[in-house]
């Protein structure tokens, strides 16, 4: 139990690189999922082009929003953009960086899997079969005389194996599909969009920051701020309950067992010095919040008036000598 301990909080401290982590294994899961997917093509003039653009759209569109779902910033931005300005003002670029960050990291799911869609073929080959210009690659005898409709449905089929009709003109699917295949991979954006989204990351990640490395720190430092500070208030929320509920039950056990205490005090007296420390101990938690109504109060004047970030010197020393 310790070990998942150590392990939970060494993920919750090295949250960019979790994160980096879980973009890394979707995309493996996006290029094996498409290696298990059985490719079926309709071989139908009127089904083959949705159907292919569905597999080449769709999947990535889940990945996409998958790629949101696990992002924990997403709360973090969505509660940042919504919330009340109050005594702190919103800065609309902290929160474009905060979406481009996410943006960025779910789009590598779905960029691998089109770069293995398009590189495969098969799918640009069953939605555009009917497009071939088959005149352009062969003399082929058996699509003359044919009306432009039987020659579209001819055309469809040839991204089936195990059509009957081609098993005896082999010669034309397999010149149909290398020639598909070379488009998809070379002119379809196959290479191209890797060579595009490696020439966008390389914009993003190196020559952006050389241009406007101040306003890059400052968006990145109240970024990790906004997401800091989220965490450790709900940490101080759950010590504060955690103590609440203590002082609580303890409270109860003394109204309705006081009997049972003076026996067990009696007994047990060697315990009574540190259960004493542990209750001073959570009634300091509690710090000074002692009733439903001003936790709640608490709570909504977090969310709709935000402490200003300007910490006073003077302030921290009188809260520091009203302490001593």
């Amino acid at each position: 139990m310790d070990k998942f301990r150590m392990m939970f909080q060494f993920l919750q401290s090295n949250q960019e690189s979790f994160m980096n982590g879980i973009c890394g294994i979707m995309a493996l899961a996006s290029a094996q999922l498409y290696s298990v997917f059985e490719f079926s093509c309709p071989c139908m003039p009127e089904y083959n082009y949705a159907y292919s653009m569905g597999l080449l759209f769709v999947p990535p569109l889940w990945f996409f929003l998958l790629g949101f779902v696990m992002n924990n910033n997403v709360s973090v931005l969505a509660e940042e953009w919504r919330r009340p300005t109050g005594s702190r003002r919103k800065d609309p670029t902290i929160l474009r960086y905060m979406f481009c960050s996410i943006t960025q990291r779910s789009l590598i799911a779905p960029a691998v899997w089109f770069s293995v869609t398009l590189m495969h073929g098969r799918s640009f080959l069953c939605a555009f079969s009917t497009s071939i210009d088959i005149d352009r690659l062969g003399n082929f005898s058996v699509f003359r005389g044919m009306s432009e409709e039987e020659r579209i449905k001819l055309l469809a089929r040839i991204p089936c194996d195990d059509d009957v009709y081609f098993e005896q003109h082999k010669e034309i699917r397999m010149v149909a599909t290398r020639y598909m295949k070379c488009i998809s991979q070379l002119q379809a954006c196959g290479w191209m969009l890797l060579l595009m989204m490696t020439f966008t990351a390389f914009l993003i990640r190196g020559i952006r920051p050389c241009f406007t490395q101040a306003a890059f720190l400052k968006t990145k430092y109240w970024s990790h701020y906004i997401d800091i500070e989220r965490k450790m208030f709900d940490e101080t929320c759950k010590e504060h309950a955690k103590s609440f509920a203590k002082v609580c039950i303890h409270q109860y056990f003394e109204s309705i067992s006081g009997e049972m205490r003076s026996f067990h005090h009696n007994r047990m007296y060697g315990r009574d010095d540190d259960d004493n420390a542990q209750n001073v101990d959570d009634e300091e938690k509690l710090l000074g919040i002692r009733a439903q109504e001003d936790m709640n109060k608490v709570l909504w004047n977090w969310h709709t008036s935000k402490p200003a970030l300007a910490l006073r010197k003077d302030k921290m020393d009188a809260q520091s000598n009203g302490r001593v």
